[in-house]
């Protein structure tokens, strides 16, 4: 694995292609590494996605990995955007932790990601574990209909 500089997976509202206001963040301060994925259940929880780890291999999240510069202010925005504080993680929706990402190209990396911190009782599953894809997909169907 990867150990030399701070890595960050995203998998969610702060992918490049899902236009987020807050990827300036990643635009100007950190490095695409390139696309990966991690053992992990997606959930969609409303206006953005949830991750949770999986020790099961046929379960993958996909995001992107980025080598971070200056990780100190880079974390604290993200943190304030995840609302993730470090100090009591009861309470926290999202927890920063590591984790192992593996690229497209077989490399292995440790990262950061943001895994929920909540309940998945009820939620619905991305079975394709791809939220960008999800989205896509779902501005593309009615309302009820089964989703990826």
């Amino acid at each position: 694995m990867k150990k030399h500089n701070e890595y960050l997976f995203v998998y969610g509202t702060l992918r490049k292609d899902y236009k987020n206001g807050m990827y300036h963040i990643l635009e100007k301060y950190a490095d695409f590494v390139g696309e990966g994925i991690f053992n992990g259940i997606l959930y969609d929880i409303g206006e953005y996605p949830g991750a949770v780890p999986s020790k099961k291999n046929s379960q993958i999240v996909k995001g992107e990995l980025y080598s971070i510069h200056n990780h100190k202010f880079v974390f604290k925005k993200l943190d304030e955007y995840e609302g993730y504080s470090g100090k009591d993680p009861h309470y926290m929706e999202f927890l920063r932790k590591k984790v192992s990402i593996t690229l497209i190209n077989g490399e292995k990396y440790s990262a950061w990601i943001y895994i929920y911190n909540r309940s998945t009782n009820g939620l619905k599953v991305i079975q394709s574990g791809d939220y960008v894809k999800y989205c896509k997909f779902k501005k593309q169907l009615p309302s009820n209909t089964v989703n990826i």
